[in-house]
């Protein structure tokens, strides 16, 4: 195996008649064990950490640094911050990259401190590929769907002229759609959704995904709904 990491999303830290705190303590919990049984390289946490109101970052990032394991964060719609005060919680800035390897992984905003719905920044994305076009593989975090692939996905056909420059974007994660627990393909790349795991909406389970890079390039990856693992497929 050439990697392996864990994404999850929609934590939704704060949201009101709904029972957060358990619902970060079980995927922390989750995501330990499995790393116990075999290492990932690191976590992302793909958007929607809290529920529209700053005032929960320090008790959600209290809780998420339970993780054993170095975890990354994206920026979703309602994480209501500027990103000024997102470095400062997170020390990372909205958008973001880091390498394993020969592997590129990008992290991305696409909403602000208003909640709106964006696009990521398409300039910077695109100067992160070239910068990283030697590598065998790019992943590619971000909250909101960008090509419309889901019902509150957002249409962004720049990026799509961008990603068909190369051919290393091996995927893109996303979130926000909490009932989508799937892969949807656009110009051969696969858009990976993982669910939710807070929230008082989306699929019957609060889960999160395990992406494994094998040694002949292909991905295999299912979710953890979190005690069983389910949607397995090779990609």
């Amino acid at each position: 195996m050439l990697l392996r990491f864990v994404v999850a999303s929609d934590g939704h830290y704060g949201e009101k008649n709904t029972a957060y705190d358990q619902y970060f303590a079980t995927l922390v919990e989750q995501i330990n064990k499995q790393r116990l049984q075999t290492p990932f390289a690191f976590c992302v946490i793909n958007g929607d950490i809290v529920h529209d109101d700053k005032v929960h970052y320090p008790a959600a990032k209290t809780a998420l640094d339970n993780l054993q394991l170095q975890y990354y964060v994206t920026q979703g719609n309602h994480d209501h911050v500027t990103p000024e005060e997102w470095e400062l919680t997170w020390k990372m800035p909205v958008n973001h990259s880091f390498q394993i390897g020969k592997n590129t992984m990008l992290l991305c905003t696409t909403s602000d401190d208003k909640g709106t719905y964006l696009c990521p920044d398409v300039k910077w994305i695109e100067s992160q590929l070239e910068e990283h076009r030697q590598q065998d593989h790019v992943f590619i975090f971000m909250h909101i769907n960008p090509v419309k692939l889901s019902k509150y996905g957002v249409d962004c056909p720049e990026l799509l002229d961008v990603f068909s420059k190369y051919k290393n974007v091996k995927a893109v994660f996303n979130g926000h759609d909490h009932d989508e627990e799937g892969i949807k393909t656009r110009n051969n790349i696969p858009f990976i959704f993982d669910a939710h795991f807070g929230g008082s909406w989306g699929t019957s389970y609060r889960g999160f995904r395990i992406v494994e890079l094998l040694a002949d390039h292909s991905m295999a990856t299912y979710i953890m709904d979190p005690l069983a693992k389910i949607n397995e497929v090779v990609v």
